[in-house]
């Protein structure tokens, strides 16, 4: 895979997180899954995840709001 495909952009992810005032740690504080802040900051960012780390950063945002959310809420590929 190209460097462009691994880019995508910033992710709808971001855009939850700035409107409900998340950063990065109070992801990573939430999860119990060992999900880290370099994971987070990627997938913001928009660089291509597993879905595993996809599904990391949902649990993680669901727990932390108590919303809930879907990997296509958060994230423009699957």
């Amino acid at each position: 895979m190209s460097e462009k495909e691994m880019e995508l952009g910033l992710q709808p992810l971001d855009a939850v997180m700035e409107e409900l005032g998340l950063k990065n740690h109070d992801l990573v504080a939430a999860s119990t899954d060992g999900l880290t802040h370099k994971q987070v900051q990627k997938g913001r960012k928009g660089r291509r995840l597993t879905r595993n780390i996809q599904d990391k950063i949902v649990t993680a945002i669901c727990a932390k709001t108590s919303n809930s959310y879907a990997r296509n809420d958060l994230f423009s590929y699957n």
